[in-house]
């Protein structure tokens, strides 16, 4: 236990410095600026004269922002250097180091694509340090089983009214409606209401059940449908604000110094209960012979 003392020490000093440096307000602006400067040269690239013309400073400033990423994430593991299952816990901080450690990969270091989508993932790493935007990235991936049964029900829909308008416009309207395939398009176009006066003014040329035909399809897929999904992102949006509310934060390391101070008052506590204790048992006893010296007293005068 003597010879792993000094080593929790010191790892605990280590966390402790390099925990302040993490947890400082200058230090999250200045990880914001790298990623909007990754940002800012991953955009530039795509302008053809300009990444040729500035090639080696556009990979110089590339590698920089990959070293100032690295030296973060480095950052981060030393901050977590005596609790380091807590760095692990954490989904953005393995998301992060799975973004850094990826760049250094020979496969995707080889592969432009795939290093630009890399580079396109740090984008993502603002969410860290904005609040607002980790709850909705938060709510969006909370809301995908219930968007998965909006799409299920929707599509459904989708299908049977575009059975019923093939059955009854198909053969009137085969450029629409000529097989369940563009039925299904069409619904799905008209579904945000764009082109829809069109729609209804040439199914009445067809019918005048086309009417009831398409009322009752807006009314169900841009209304109901539509504020089905919006209930289910706010749902979902609620319950990831109580869970970043709600999460714990990180603990700060506590000082190795202040186990002797911690044991001193564990001590003095336990002096002080134990004279607590002394003094009611005496009091007790005072209380015991008192009374029994005033029964005594009564049995004599009677």
């Amino acid at each position: 236990m003597s010879e792993h003392h000094p080593i929790r020490t010191a790892r605990a000093a280590l966390a402790r410095r390099c925990g302040e440096i993490v947890e400082a307000r200058w230090f999250a602006l200045a990880v914001i600026a790298v990623i909007l400067v990754n940002a800012a040269l991953l955009g530039l690239e795509t302008y053809s004269g300009l990444a040729v013309e500035w090639r080696d400073w556009l990979r110089l400033a590339e590698h920089l922002c990959l070293a100032a990423f690295t030296a973060e994430i480095l950052l981060r593991l030393a901050a977590h250097a005596d609790r380091p299952r807590e760095f692990f816990r954490d989904p953005w901080n393995l998301f992060d180091l799975a973004v850094v450690l990826c760049a250094f990969l020979p496969v995707v270091r080889e592969n432009t694509t795939v290093l630009r989508l890399l580079r396109l993932a740090r984008v993502l790493r603002t969410a860290r340090f904005l609040p607002q935007l980790r709850v909705l990235l938060v709510a969006v991936v909370r809301s995908l089983p219930g968007t998965l049964s909006f799409l299920l029900v929707g599509t459904l829909l989708l299908y049977v009214y575009a059975m019923v308008g093939w059955v009854f416009f198909g053969d009137d309207d085969p450029e629409h409606y000529g097989s369940i395939g563009r039925a299904m398009l069409t619904l799905f176009l008209l579904m945000t209401l764009d082109g829809i006066g069109d729609a209804v003014h040439a199914g009445l040329g067809i019918s005048r059940w086309s009417l009831v035909y398409y009322a009752s399809y807006v009314l169900l897929a841009s209304f109901v449908l539509v504020n089905v999904l919006i209930g289910v992102v706010l749902t979902s949006l609620d319950e990831a604000r109580e869970v970043e509310g709600t999460a714990p934060r990180p603990r700060r390391p506590r000082p190795a110094d202040d186990d002797g101070l911690l044991r001193l008052r564990i001590e003095a506590a336990r002096r002080a209960l134990d004279d607590l204790e002394d003094d009611l048992a005496r009091s007790g006893a005072r209380h015991g012979e008192e009374s029994g010296t005033a029964v005594t007293a009564g049995q004599r005068g009677t």
